[in-house]
């Protein structure tokens, strides 16, 4: 994993961000409104710009000075930090059980489409 354990968990309008860099790739701060303006349209170039030095500074990404335009990229990969919000979620919300959580999850916010995905999944993980 290339996620450092002391890397501050991002807000949601900070995850926002973060969905379109890792969607678009490194970016500059004119790139990252002009992709989330699509979306939301009432977002202002200086909250994204603002938004982007914040995250900076907490260590989210990580940016590239050295031309006019700054480009930022995020410190860790879609998928660490997934796992890593994840794994906080499972520890303050349910308990530290995994269990839990996809019981929670299988409740209520899985389609019969994503159910069937979930079985073949299970289905191929045998040991």
């Amino acid at each position: 994993m290339t996620q450092k354990s002391n890397t501050p968990k991002p807000t949601a309008a900070e995850i926002n961000l973060l969905k379109v860099l890792w969607q678009i790739g490194p970016a500059t701060a004119k790139q990252v409104h002009a992709a989330a303006y699509a979306e939301r349209p009432e977002l202002a170039y200086a909250t994204v710009l603002r938004h982007l030095q914040l995250m900076h500074s907490k260590g989210i990404l990580k940016r590239d000075e050295s031309q006019r335009s700054h480009i930022y990229a995020p410190v860790q990969e879609q998928d660490d930090m997934q796992t890593n919000l994840l794994k906080d979620l499972i520890q303050k919300v349910f308990a530290g059980s995994g269990k839990a959580l996809v019981m929670a999850a299988l409740r209520s916010h899985v389609s019969q489409e994503e159910r069937a995905e979930i079985e073949q999944f299970l289905g191929e993980d045998k040991l």
